[in-house]
């Protein structure tokens, strides 16, 4: 009975790490932005089917109910994602999912370029100079690690950037453990400053993937 129950605690412990872990990334270099327009970047993820997969389905209502509080913005959607095996742009699937599963009809763009998450951001910069608020969806360590990008690439950009609906409590609640050390692993080579929680004041940044 005492070790049924000491592994109860502990699976609880690590639930509980990996919900708090994600949390603290969703919250790492995002302000509060204001303004009137705002753009809302969605990452693909590697897709060699025809259709958008299990985790672009889920970035892609991730990224439509992150506009949901904020109807009264004029809102874009960039899905962001080049080719794979498949020849269809993970950019273009998700667009599609968007528009036949979800029934978005906002305003779309699409980058289909990318092959990795620097790319992501190096080729969406075009598309989003001009709004007030930038909000980029992924898993939370994913879109961390993007957003980091973008303060490198363009710190005055990052400067607007502001929090997407990309975590909820009990979302995932059993890939969140997995999901924060697989994350731990991939922002092993960024800087603190690169994590913190508080609105932050952008400075320049070398540039780097």
């Amino acid at each position: 009975m005492r070790r049924g129950t000491g592994m109860a605690v502990a699976g609880a412990v690590a639930v509980g790490w990996g919900e708090w872990v994600n949390w603290r990334w969703s919250r790492a270099l995002v302000g509060n932005g204001t303004g009137t327009t705002e753009a809302v970047v969605v990452l693909g993820y590697r897709n060699p089917g025809a259709t958008a997969n299990f985790i672009n389905r889920w970035r892609v209502r991730a990224g439509i109910r992150s506009i949901a509080a904020d109807r009264g913005l004029d809102t874009r959607v960039i899905f962001s994602g080049g080719p794979t095996s498949g020849g269809v742009a993970e950019a273009r699937l998700m667009a599609d999912y968007a528009a036949s599963a979800l029934g978005f009809d906002g305003t779309v763009l699409l980058e289909d370029r990318s092959g990795t998450t620097w790319e992501n951001i190096t080729n969406v910069i075009p598309l989003i100079e001009d709004v007030d608020r930038i909000k980029i969806v992924s898993q939370p360590a994913h879109a961390l690690k993007a957003r980091a990008y973008l303060r490198r690439q363009r710190p005055d950009l990052a400067a607007r950037l502001v929090r997407a609906d990309d975590y909820r409590p009990g979302e995932w609640v059993i890939g969140k453990l997995p999901l924060a050390l697989y994350g731990l692993w991939k922002l092993r080579g960024f800087r603190a400053d690169e994590r913190e929680l508080a609105p932050w004041t952008a400075q320049a940044a070398s540039a780097g993937p």
